[in-house]
């Protein structure tokens, strides 16, 4: 066997486990996209700190960063 050759004859995933892997990622898409639109929900004014929308951004950008995409 040479050095670079996987143990396995077909090492690329199946459908399955590729569709498992995109329901994982679009679960982690629409949980930052829900961290954005909670932190855009209110107009930054006197009442509301401009911070909330950074802190759903950086929080997006965590959860996106979190699962590799």
């Amino acid at each position: 066997m040479r050095q670079n050759e996987s143990p396995e004859p077909d090492a690329t995933p199946g459908p399955e486990a590729r569709l498992s892997r995109l329901e994982v990622q679009v679960a982690t898409l629409a949980e930052a996209v829900r961290a954005l639109v909670n932190g855009l929900e209110n107009i930054p004014s006197e009442d509301v700190p401009p911070e909330d929308a950074a802190r759903g951004a950086r929080l997006a950008h965590e959860l996106l960063l979190s699962q590799g995409l």
